[in-house]
């Protein structure tokens, strides 16, 4: 396993940031890591990459327990904390030939091209870090935690200040680093931990009260879900209402019904019923699982 957490305590006077969590994640997995501000994302992080100490517990990468071998770890992962902290001063080649001397890497100027192009930095490349827009200045940091083709990706919030087309480009070289390391990456932004992840974490107010893969999580998130019908036919919303099983009938797109339900399978059934015996043909039948906003909000907001 590339990142096994075991248990692991912060605690900050009475408050516990980070209350006994444990998960593991392994190579070739990229892992959402969810939770609202103030959850212990950015400290669980913090405390894998032994930035910060834990009170209790342990956390070990690539076989390497991360109190006993800081510096060993250190050189595994590479980490884009969320303040991505940079030097304003140094131009962009002079900050990551500086990150590469760090690293002491032998061809520092093989690994600073290959990063420029792999983060999309190569127009900006000979300007100062303090001259470039937010999201160069994230492709820096992002840069810099891959410049030492690192075994183990920790990237905190890596989209933040991204216009729309920069975060499809950053989300491709995410996947593709996924492929051969293990990635563990918060967001706020759900649409892009769906297009990443096969797999999400979810942690509120310290606890972990998720851990699963994306598609399940759609499917048991929640008691409700919507059953999609559409018709050849008209059909009036009040016959779908009288259905016993439906909650809510609402019709967001005209001639496609959307029935909210907590018996799916029965909804379905029903509606084959309906059909036969109102004569009318039915073009499409689905059940729609949740979306991982849906599945967010349900257990965040009610623990």
């Amino acid at each position: 396993m590339s990142i096994e957490v075991t248990q692991l305590l912060k605690q900050y006077g009475e408050q516990k940031a980070v209350n006994g969590v444990s998960f593991t994640v392994n190579k070739g997995e990229i892992v959402g890591f969810l939770g609202p501000n103030g959850a212990g994302k950015s400290t669980t992080m913090k405390m894998i990459t032994g930035y910060l100490q834990a009170d209790a517990g342990n956390a070990r990468v690539c076989g390497l327990e991360v109190a006993s071998h800081p510096i060993e770890v250190k050189k595994k992962i590479g980490y884009l904390p969320e303040a991505n902290p940079l030097y304003p001063d140094m131009y962009v080649r002079e900050y990551l030939a500086f990150v590469a001397g760090i690293h002491q890497l032998k061809d520092s100027k093989a690994a600073i091209e290959n990063v420029i192009g792999l983060t999309g930095l190569t127009v900006e490349s000979r300007k100062k870090i303090g001259q470039l827009s937010k999201g160069y200045k994230q492709r820096v940091g992002l840069a810099a935690a891959l410049i030492h083709a690192p075994e183990v990706l920790i990237l905190d919030e890596p989209t933040s200040g991204l216009d729309p087309n920069q975060i499809i480009e950053i989300r491709n070289v995410i996947k593709q680093q996924g492929q051969n390391k293990t990635v563990l990456f918060s967001s706020h932004i759900l649409q892009e931990v769906e297009a990443i992840c096969d797999r999400v974490i979810i942690i509120n107010k310290g606890n972990i009260v998720a851990d699963d893969r994306l598609v399940n999580l759609q499917k048991g998130g929640g008691d409700k879900h919507i059953v999609s019908v559409q018709f050849s036919e008209p059909v009036s919303q009040l016959l779908l209402q009288r259905l016993s099983k439906v909650i809510r009938v609402t019709e967001p797109v005209a001639g496609n019904w959307q029935l909210e339900t907590a018996d799916p399978d029965a909804v379905r059934k029903q509606l084959l019923t309906l059909a036969v015996e109102n004569n009318l043909n039915i073009v499409s039948l689905q059940t729609e699982g949740q979306s991982l906003e849906q599945v967010f909000r349900t257990l965040t907001t009610h623990v």
